[in-house]
């Protein structure tokens, strides 16, 4: 049985991490006193701004690695610069996503592949790269961010959908492998939150749906959540401290809905 207290200091890598969901949870466990290594994309301006809001919000370090994820060398050489930088990742949290909105016989084949490599095969990348230093300390945190749709489906989402489900499959089964060795891998499930990557995709749901974008707000995202309000990234960075904290050892393979009610019905 390997310890089961965390480092002094925690080194948290955060995917797709300068804008949204991964921002605010880099922002959260730099609250808390990691060390946050952040990843994603945007301009020089934004990366900085991101880099800024990290460093404001408390973290004793931030560095970023623009490492593509849909490119495995890449993943591979930023999980040896955090190794090499901090002496590997203690809190893995893989939230890079993107999304594409189309009927199935209408879905780009290039569009799909995308999808499943950043919302899906970069998470396996991510952890095989983590999780034997994390063994090797007896202490580690993956917090994979899945989605309502790793839970449930919806029309026109069918790469997202199939992505996300993966990623359950993937949480449940490196929570097995490794329950032994001090590392948890659980999966946050946010319902709609008002992220740069809803918001771009309330136009194309208006597009395949035949309706206006102030129809797809009331009527598609937020109807499916009985609170008939967004998730905050706050609610989010919030859960994913307490994921990480000795509180959650216990914690393990759970696929965690922060939705609304959503996934009740």
């Amino acid at each position: 049985m390997s310890q089961s207290t965390a480092p002094a200091v925690r080194t948290a890598l955060i995917t797709g991490s300068t804008s949204g969901i991964g921002l605010g949870i880099a922002c959260a466990l730099a609250a808390d006193g990691c060390r946050i290594i952040l990843n994603g994309l945007g301009s020089a301006d934004q990366i900085a701004d991101a880099v800024e809001a990290v460093r404001a919000a408390g973290a004793p370090d931030v560095v970023f690695h623009g490492a593509d994820m849909t490119a495995p060398d890449q993943i591979a050489d930023m999980m040896a610069m955090a190794a090499g930088s901090f002496g590997g990742v203690d809190i893995l949290v893989n939230n890079a996503g993107i999304q594409h909105v189309a009927r199935i016989e209408e879905f780009d084949p290039v569009m799909w592949d995308k999808i499943i490599a950043i919302n899906l095969s970069s998470a396996f990348h991510t952890i095989r790269g983590a999780i034997g230093g994390m063994a090797a300390r007896g202490w580690g945190r993956i917090i994979n961010i899945a989605s309502a749709h790793a839970l449930v489906a919806s029309p026109f989402k069918s790469a997202y959908v199939a992505a996300k489900h993966g990623i359950a499959g993937l949480t449940k089964t490196v929570a097995l492998e490794h329950a032994m060795d001090g590392v948890t891998c659980n999966a946050i499930c946010p319902g709609y939150g008002l992220t740069p990557l809803v918001q771009a995709q309330i136009p194309d749901q208006a597009r395949a749906r035949g309706i206006t974008e102030e129809a797809v707000v009331r009527d598609v995202l937020l109807a499916a959540q009985p609170t008939k309000r967004f998730v905050t990234t706050e609610q989010l960075g919030a859960l994913a401290v307490f994921l990480s904290s000795e509180a959650g050892a216990s914690i393990n393979g759970a696929l965690l809905p922060v939705d609304g009610g959503w996934t009740a019905q």
